[in-house]
C-alpha cells in the first residue's frame, strides 16, 4: 500500500493506494489549520503503515518542507516526489520545457487518459483555473492557467479602492449589488472561458473532446457550463497512484 500525497495551493489531501488504483477515503487539511503539523502528525499515525510516500507538490516550500518533517517523524519514510517530465505514463506534455508544467496538471492527463476519457479538456478549479487539452493519442495540445474566480475577486477588492463587498454574492446575469456583480462576474467569465476552449479544442482534437471538471470547486462550475460534463475528482491523486505504480515497475 502506497501513502499518496497532494500538496496544493490551498490545502493538503492524502489517500492510500493498492498498485494503480487508490483504495482510501481521501483525507485533507487546509493549510491554515490550526496546529497543522500535529493534526497530520495524528492522521498519518492512524493510517495503516504504507510501503512508501509519493507526493505531487505545488504548494510553497516551506509547506512542503512541514509535509516532510510530518512524515520522516510518524512513518519514518522518506518521500518520493514526482516531477513533471516530457512523458510521464503514456501522456507527452507539450511544454516546450516539459520540467514547468505543473505536475498537478500533468497527473491529472494521466489520471483521464488511464480511465478511458481521452481525447477530453480537463479543467481544475482551485487556487487557480487550469484548462488542458488532450488527444486520443495521449499528446497533451497545451492549456491556459488563470485566477479562480475567487481570485479574480480577492485581486479586485485589493486593487479598487471603491469596490468593497460586505458578503458573498450571488450568481445572476442582471446583478444589482456590488456582490452579486463581483461573484456573478468572475464565475460566469470561468463557465466561458470553458467553454470557449472547449470549443477552440475539438478542432486539434479531431472532434467534440469529453470535458472533465476536476478541484474542490468543479461542483459549482459545472452548473454554470452549457456543455455537457462530468465530474472528476481527486485527479491529482489518482494519476499520482499510476506514476507510483509505473516508478515501482521501473525499479
Amino acid at each position: 500500500m502506497n501513502l499518496l500525497l497532494d500538496l496544493g495551493n490551498t490545502r493538503l489531501k492524502w489517500t492510500l493506494a493498492e498498485g494503480a488504483r487508490v483504495r482510501g477515503a481521501v483525507g485533507a487539511l487546509a493549510w491554515d489549520t490550526p496546529d497543522f503539523e500535529s493534526r497530520l502528525d495524528a492522521a498519518l499515525a492512524a493510517l495503516p503503515p504504507p510501503r512508501a510516500v509519493h507526493m505531487a507538490v505545488v504548494a510553497a516550500a516551506a509547506r512542503e518542507a512541514q509535509v516532510l518533517a510530518c512524515v520522516r517523524r510518524v512513518l519514518r519514510i522518506e518521500p518520493r516526489a514526482q516531477h513533471s517530465v516530457a512523458t510521464l505514463c503514456g501522456v507527452h506534455s507539450a511544454y516546450r520545457e516539459p520540467a514547468r508544467l505543473g505536475i498537478d496538471r500533468l497527473l491529472g492527463m494521466v489520471a483521464a487518459r488511464a480511465a478511458g476519457h481521452a481525447p477530453c479538456v480537463l479543467v481544475s478549479l482551485g487556487t487557480a483555473l487550469t484548462l488542458d487539452a488532450l488527444d486520443a493519442a495521449g499528446r497533451h495540445r497545451g492549456g491556459l492557467i488563470v485566477a479562480s474566480p475567487a481570485l479574480m475577486q480577492q485581486a479586485l477588492l485589493g486593487a479598487a479602492a471603491r469596490v468593497s463587498a460586505q458578503g458573498v454574492g450571488r450568481v445572476v446575469w442582471m446583478a444589482d449589488t456590488t456582490e452579486d456583480a463581483l461573484s456573478s462576474g468572475a464565475w460566469l467569465a470561468a463557465a466561458a472561458l470553458v467553454e470557449r476552449f472547449s470549443e477552440e479544442s475539438a478542432q486539434a482534437l479531431d472532434g467534440q473532446p469529453r470535458l472533465l471538471l476536476a478541484g474542490g470547486d468543479a461542483p459549482r462550475l459545472q452548473a454554470l457550463v452549457r456543455s455537457a460534463s462530468q465530474l472528476f475528482p481527486d485527479a491529482v491523486l489518482r494519476g499520482l497512484a499510476i506514476a507510483a505504480d509505473a516508478q515501482r515497475d521501473a525499479d
